[in-house]
């Protein structure tokens, strides 16, 4: 597949460049069946020239000559939704659905609207009467759905951020058949305001692009765009900000992994190698009940939440695809016992999850669990799709959060594990997966305090678990100014304590700025043992940020260290 050059900073008009060169490799692929709605060329690049104009002017744009994939279930101004249903659509959307708005306000510029599993039902991306998408590279194979068009956008090189939706797996099933990164957030982070529901209360806005920075900064850019979205769930005080040094990284038994084919068993063995190799530790879990709830989502009445988003409409649509009516329509007769029982049985599946993964920081599965034909699936529309969500239907029904990434090859195409988490504990996900995929790890999670640390909470001594602990995140290594002084304090363990004396009365003293949460923080705080402090400390480029100090009357006790320059220095020296 081809990969456009991104764009820098220093570009001229590189928003109009990256909208030329993906018109000229939407004419070079032909794959007309990605698309439902071609934005028109050059009304696309007159968003671009627009772009362009706001960064010469000083705007602040991350996304700037960033091109979109647009799944057709989301609406985007001036262009019909259909979600994969002619009839549907009444016109064109009259508002752009805040989750793109926020991608087109930060400079992104939408090339269309994909094509999909009709009304998002399915994880194939053959249900849609605009024809099955097939894959970017096996054109015999399926692309994977719902949010096939999307997925394949970003594979062939057309688009560089294609977005779906995940309600049962599309917005990780197509990232493993198509060795994209899919991020899969917390239910609510990601405003669903302008989607077409296929389950209201389980529905996800999705990200997929070839790698993770970029990933991770469209997800966080519409994380929270929508503030009167009524399902909306802000990032909890307390949400941890960054992974541990060593991970604890369950993993399903091997009687839970009987539904891989054997290539693709075999490539998840050598994923959870993988794992250990970049310093996780193993543990081998029952997902059984995981498992088992994943089947309420279809063979329960739960697919009354279905019924609910389209199935009236969908009862007289004369051009709606067969296997979506019948799913669909199975939920307009479940009495409202049957569902509240199911979601009682949902919430009994969680708290079982929650004690299964009880001491482990993430959950990694296969993706799916094989990659099928489409003339395999449309011989058998229903079981093959079924099997397809064995390890992602319950992730959403669970209240989970999941990264899915490339993780090689089986069966002749890319092979894609996907790393779960507990809701709001999403930047975990992307920690290890930058681990896995060797990249840099970006941050998910905008919010948090800068925290100096300059003794036994760095790296490498012995309270520095107690931040791992807490979920907070590596920043830098600084240097404070020279208004401080560094003494040895006589606790246990041993550590030091900063005091400010006034500038040049001092020295630089080496030390660490962590990000925490605030509740992280106020935990910490709350914990703090005498004669420890927080206050703000200044660093030796001028800024303030707040850090670990100790009282006057115990910094006039302890032995000066200052000369040392730091608490490791010190160590070393045997003081």
């Amino acid at each position: 597949m081809a990969a456009m050059t991104s764009p820098t900073s220093t570009d001229v008009g590189v928003a109009e460049a990256r909208v030329r060169a993906a018109y000229a490799r939407i004419a070079e692929v032909d794959r007309p069946e990605v698309w439902i709605t071609l934005i028109p060329e050059q009304v696309a690049l007159a968003a671009a020239r627009e772009v362009d104009a706001r960064r010469a002017a000083g705007a602040v744009l991350p996304l700037a000559g960033r091109t979109v994939a647009v799944k057709d279930n989301i609406d985007v101004a001036g262009v019909p939704t259909t979600a994969a249903c002619p009839s549907y659509a009444t016109g064109p959307a009259t508002v752009t659905a805040p989750a793109v708005q926020a991608l087109v306000d930060a400079g992104a510029v939408v090339l269309g609207k994909t094509n999909l599993d009709q009304f998002a039902t399915g994880l194939v991306g053959v249900r849609s009467p605009y024809g099955a998408v097939r894959h970017a590279i096996l054109p015999e194979r399926v692309s994977g759905g719902s949010s096939s068009g999307s997925a394949v956008a970003v594979a062939l090189g057309i688009a560089d951020i294609g977005i779906g939706t995940d309600t049962a797996g599309s917005g990780r099933v197509p990232a493993a058949f198509g060795g994209l990164v899919g991020i899969k957030t917390t239910l609510g982070l990601v405003p669903t305001t302008g989607v077409v529901p296929a389950c209201r209360n389980y529905d996800v806005v999705t990200t997929f692009t070839r790698d993770l920075e970029l990933g991770v900064l469209a997800t966080r850019t519409m994380t929270g765009a929508d503030p009167l979205d009524p399902v909306r769930r802000p990032w909890p005080a307390g949400v941890r900000l960054g992974l541990r040094s060593v991970p604890v990284v369950a993993v399903p038994r091997d009687e839970d992994l009987a539904s891989l084919s054997p290539g693709w068993r075999a490539a998840f063995d050598a994923s959870v190698a993988a794992v250990r190799a970049v310093g996780a530790q193993v543990r081998r879990v029952d997902i059984s009940g995981m498992l088992s709830a994943a089947r309420l989502l279809y063979d329960g009445a739960i697919v009354a939440e279905r019924y609910e988003a389209v199935g009236a409409f969908l009862a007289d649509a004369p051009d709606a695809d067969p296997t979506v009516r019948s799913i669909i329509l199975a939920g307009r007769d479940t009495p409202a016992h049957a569902y509240v029982r199911d979601r009682a049985r949902l919430a009994v599946a969680k708290v079982e999850a929650a004690a299964v993964l009880d001491g482990c920081d993430l959950l990694l599965l296969p993706t799916t669990t094989e990659h099928p034909t489409i003339a395999a699936v449309q011989a058998d529309p229903v079981a093959i799709n079924r099997r397809l969500g064995t390890y992602t239907n319950f992730v959403n029904l669970l209240d989970m959060a999941a990264v899915a990434i490339p993780a090689g090859t089986a069966d002749g195409g890319p092979f894609g594990v996907t790393l779960v988490s507990r809701a709001f504990d999403d930047q975990l996900a992307v920690d290890l997966a930058a681990r896995m995929l060797g990249v840099e790890s970006a941050p998910l999670v905008e919010a948090g305090v800068d925290v100096l640390v300059v003794g036994a909470h760095l790296r490498g001594q012995p309270l520095n678990r107690e931040l791992e602990e807490l979920g907070a995140r590596f920043g830098r290594s600084v240097r404070t100014s020279d208004a401080y002084r560094l003494v040895a304090l006589d606790t246990q363990p041993r550590k030091p304590g900063l005091l400010r004396v006034g500038p040049g009365a001092g020295a630089p003293i080496v030390g660490e700025v962590w990000r925490l949460s605030a509740g992280a923080l106020g935990s910490m705080l709350a914990g703090l043992p005498t004669p420890m402090m927080l206050g703000q400390v200044e660093l030796e480029d001028g800024s303030w940020v707040v850090g670990f100090g100790c009282t006057a009357e115990a910094g006039a006790a302890g032995a000066d260290i200052t000369a040392t320059g730091g608490w490791v220095e010190a160590l070393r020296r045997g003081l």
